[in-house]
């Protein structure tokens, strides 16, 4: 049964612990995290999905995002911790779920400025306002009115 999704935001020096996926020619990067299994509550499972593909283990300092998904299987939850992996150096790990060809294929550390404008949308709704270096940031962009180019 599928609970929803766990995520882990990690951050060093002003930068975000990332995976970088890559499935049918299209790559993206997004925060460690998967599915949250029928034996495990959210917080087990973001620590679990960062070992997992990060090969680190974590502390979670607090949560930054809780959104709920209605389907027609009924309700799902998704939820983001910020976490702390002291001094580890991550390196890829691997995903259970995917037999075959592996989607993961990098992990890093990212500056908001090195992250495309889709994915960084996915870390302001994880919360990534809440980690203090990144709202200082946000409050000092401008007001400047600014869109991604529509591709069709």
């Amino acid at each position: 049964m599928n609970k929803g999704r766990c995520q882990c935001i990690v951050v060093r020096d002003n930068k975000i612990l990332m995976v970088k996926h890559v499935q049918n020619n299209k790559s993206w990067l997004c925060l460690p995290g998967g599915g949250i299994e029928d034996d495990e509550n959210a917080d087990e499972g973001a620590l679990r999905e960062l070992q997992e593909e990060c090969n680190v283990l974590g502390k979670i300092i607090t949560k930054t995002s809780e959104v709920y998904e209605w389907t027609q299987g009924g309700m799902l939850i998704h939820v983001t911790y910020l976490v702390d992996i002291g001094s580890q150096e991550p390196t890829l790990g691997y995903d259970p779920e995917v037999i075959g060809v592996p989607i993961l294929q990098g992990v890093g550390w990212y500056a908001l400025n090195e992250v495309c404008e889709r994915d960084r949308v996915f870390l302001w709704a994880a919360g990534l306002y809440q980690v203090e270096t990144f709202a200082k940031e946000l409050h000092s962009w401008g007001d400047d009115i600014s869109y991604p180019t529509i591709r069709t």
